[in-house]
């Protein structure tokens, strides 16, 4: 299925319980779609949400709101029935708002530009956690909800560590040698995963993050922008090429491609509640929804393969002391469109 959106959009989510998908786009507009597999996907909605691009969009409150933020440093609630304004929070951050991610059922987490990590209480309205520890925008983040640990990737090159019970800064890694751009906890919780702008795929093991364990580099010199875990053996990732590929880990091994949403960079990936279908969206202004059974019924072949270094897992995290050094990095596309387009409280009542 696909769905013509019109303008560029920079994310995608889906509804945690119904046949929703939402969607920003560069004009600062918010989509909300309902799909189905027999008919058309329907426009239920179509909201200015900003002034500047909507770079993040994210179903909160289980699925009754949608929270979505901007360069222009705010974060929006948008009531997912009625499309109205719930709350409004306009400085947020000090830099522009690049990533949201959902951790309970009433915290959210979202970094920006200048390497800015906050948790913010969405039923007391207030931020509850503030983390300045690294350099660079914030490319993406995971929560590891059982030792309540929140992990963000960074354009300085750096995976960070942060302890929500502690709300201290556990630890972060040495500067890897490009831009971190995804990332996602497997293998049980004992391996993360780390996506970069040179499509090397890094590994780290749980409670060693000061330097990598293992890379896979079969995916260069397309950056990976994109990863979603299929299970704990297996993940999927959109990279730069347009190509959506199932990739194995440790081994490590690219199983197959699976689809190809365009010629342009996959700029995100969304699995839907049941799990039954993958959303992407890539430069072609398009949503593409997909059924996943299809997908991962092909022949499961192996295309290229890599050795992995074997390492000793702790279930401990180590606390390593905090760096500072100045890089030289690449900004995101999201940056770069933007230019050519143009708090203490939170959901404060409008």
């Amino acid at each position: 299925m696909e769905i013509n959106l019109g303008k560029l959009p920079f994310d995608v989510d889906f509804h945690p319980s119904d046949q929703l998908i939402t969607a920003g786009l560069i004009t600062g507009d918010l989509l909300l779609y309902r799909y189905s597999t027999d008919s058309p996907a329907q426009r239920l909605l179509e909201v200015t949400a900003h002034g500047q691009s909507c770079r993040t969009v994210r179903f909160i409150n289980e699925g009754r709101a949608i929270v979505t933020g901007s360069p222009d440093c705010s974060i929006l609630a948008t009531d997912v029935e009625t499309g109205s304004a719930i709350a409004r929070l306009e400085n947020s951050h000090g830099a522009a708002v690049n990533r949201i991610i959902s951790l309970t059922e009433s915290t959210i987490a979202s970094g920006d530009d200048d390497g800015c990590i906050k948790v913010w209480d969405t039923r007391q309205q207030s931020c509850c956690n503030s983390f300045d520890a690294q350099e660079e925008y914030i490319s993406d983040m995971t929560f590891a909800s059982d030792s309540m640990k929140l992990l963000g990737t960074s354009g300085d090159g750096t995976l960070s560590v942060y302890n929500l019970r502690s709300n201290k800064v556990q630890t972060r890694s040495e500067f890897s040698e490009d831009e971190l751009l995804s990332v996602v906890i497997m293998k049980n919780g004992r391996k993360v995963i780390c996506g970069t702008q040179t499509g090397t795929l890094l590994l780290y093991s749980w409670g060693y993050f000061k330097d990598c364990s293992d890379r896979f580099v079969d995916l260069s010199p397309n950056s990976v922008d994109a990863l979603l875990k299929l299970d704990e053996d297996r993940l999927i990732v959109g990279t730069e090429n347009g190509l959506i590929s199932l990739v194995g880990i440790l081994p490590n091994r690219i199983i197959q491609p699976i689809a190809e949403h365009s010629e342009y960079p996959v700029e995100r990936l969304a699995f839907s509640h049941d799990r039954k279908f993958l959303g992407s969206i890539s430069h072609d202004q398009t949503l593409k929804i997909w059924d996943l059974d299809d997908l991962l019924q092909g022949p499961r072949n192996t295309i290229k393969s890599s050795s992995a270094v074997a390492d000793s897992d702790s279930d401990e995290m180590d606390v390593d002391s905090l760096e500072k050094s100045s890089r030289g990095t690449k900004r995101k596309i999201a940056n770069q469109v933007q230019n050519e387009n143009s708090s203490n409280s939170f959901f404060a009542d409008l």
